[in-house]
């Protein structure tokens, strides 16, 4: 079967079939998969029978692994984060606030894969919101107060022991492995406009929650332009909601697309196993 790329027919996204990520790909194949992935920033491969070797060997397919910070990985996978949630679990849903994946690093990954294993029959949708039409779509003014900007990008308001994902989280009976720390009060600068690395299209990169101020400009003054474009950046218009599937594999472009986790499935056990590319090669 020759592999096809079909549309989500949406802002973004595209299903790929014909292609067996178990095995190494052709350089054809390859070449479809990332030209795929620049043009619709979301893609997902149904029907994928993957284990943990497989996993990390299709995501190197496509480039080294990037450096995942604050969660601990699964045992004998130093590269492999379990996204997980128990039936009867009562902390927060982890990743529901819109973001950029680890874009507090000076070289944030160019992309996310994220494997589905036990996927509920309700909820759990992963919803992308896509940032090059945000940046074409912007308001004159709210243009002109980000243009030539750089935000404060740092993890510690998730990630800082005081955090959202901090000490207090832990005492609570979430089943990830989170591990906060005082390294998240690092931060990092990066342009809130430039063009995208591969397809030198605008985009936006990043929102408040990593981002934390704008250099140069007052909190008080950034915190209202951050807000402002939070609620541009993702307006449905701009929004995909993507279904899971067992057995599925989703990539997503992290320099072209906000994400977030939703709930809506109670009572029933979710397990996601991740990793990050931190440059797409080819």
């Amino acid at each position: 079967m020759a592999i096809q790329v079909s549309s989500a027919d949406a802002i973004c996204g595209a299903a790929i079939t014909g292609v067996d990520l178990s095995k190494p790909l052709t350089e054809d194949q390859r070449r479809t998969c990332v030209e795929a992935l620049h043009k619709y920033r979301v893609i997902a491969f149904p029907d994928q029978s993957l284990n943990d070797d497989q996993l990390q060997a299709a995501s190197l397919q496509f480039g080294p692994f990037g450096d995942d910070p604050f969660i601990a990985p699964i045992p004998g996978y130093p590269h492999i984060i379990a996204v997980q949630r128990k039936a009867d679990e009562q902390a927060p849903i982890f990743a529901e606030a819109w973001h950029t994946d680890w874009s507090f690093q000076a070289t944030p990954p160019a992309a996310t894969c994220l494997y589905g294993i036990r996927i509920p029959p309700v909820g759990g949708d992963t919803w992308y919101a896509d940032q090059v039409a945000a940046a074409a779509a912007l308001p004159a003014a709210l243009r002109s107060a980000i243009e030539g900007r750089k935000a404060i990008h740092s993890a510690k308001l998730p990630y800082a022991p005081q955090g959202v994902y901090g000490d207090a989280d832990r005492a609570g009976d979430r089943s990830m492995d989170i591990r906060a720390d005082a390294s998240a009060e690092a931060t990092q600068l990066h342009p809130l406009l430039s063009p995208h690395p591969v397809t030198g299209e605008e985009r936006i990169f990043g929102c408040v929650g990593y981002i934390i101020g704008i250099d140069g400009m007052p909190d008080d003054e950034a915190l209202q332009v951050l807000l402002e474009l939070h609620n541009h950046q993702t307006q449905t218009q701009f929004v995909y909601a993507h279904r899971w599937q067992a057995n599925m594999l989703v990539m997503w472009d992290n320099r072209a697309v906000l994400h977030r986790a939703t709930g809506g499935y109670e009572a029933h056990d979710r397990l996601l196993h991740r990793t990050t590319v931190q440059s797409i090669e080819g």
